[in-house]
């Protein structure tokens, strides 16, 4: 069961890269893997917002898409997702932003585990460095925005 955590401190304002990770239609452009995202539903209710959404990702011969529950607390600046469907066991990740002056740490576990054994295994010996790559590609991002 691959797990990770990762933090980084991002020269922009909370609000914006909060705004940046719900933009889920816009991952293609620059999540390494993502080969595709679909949102079929958002909607508000006070200071939550819900989002359903598809993401598909992969590596040569390995792709599949996965469906996401989306929870942004705006009161506790927090992004949790959890999966509703696809070839995870189960998917649990977790945003955080903090912001400092005109800097915003931002924190993202994640927990999650394949259907397929054998993609498990893999996963897990390079789960850090794939996670790494993926934190790399949005800081530069949201850096540029």
């Amino acid at each position: 069961m691959p797990k990770a955590s990762v933090k980084r401190l991002i020269d922009n304002k909370k609000d914006k890269l909060i705004d940046f990770v719900l933009d889920i239609e816009k991952y293609p452009e620059f999540v390494p893997f993502c080969k595709g995202s679909k949102v079929y539903e958002r909607k508000e209710d006070g200071d939550l917002t819900f989002i359903v959404a598809d993401l598909t990702i992969g590596k040569g011969p390995f792709v599949d898409t996965y469906k996401s529950d989306v929870k942004f607390n705006k009161k506790e600046d927090t992004i949790f997702v959890t999966n509703i469907d696809g070839p995870l066991n189960y998917l649990e990740n977790n945003w955080k932003f903090i912001e400092q002056g005109e800097l915003t740490e931002v924190t993202f576990d994640v927990d999650f585990e394949i259907k397929n054994k054998f993609l498990n295994i893999l996963m897990a010996k390079s789960f850090q460095f794939g996670l790494d790559k993926i934190a790399d590609a949005f800081q530069k991002r949201a850096e540029s925005l």
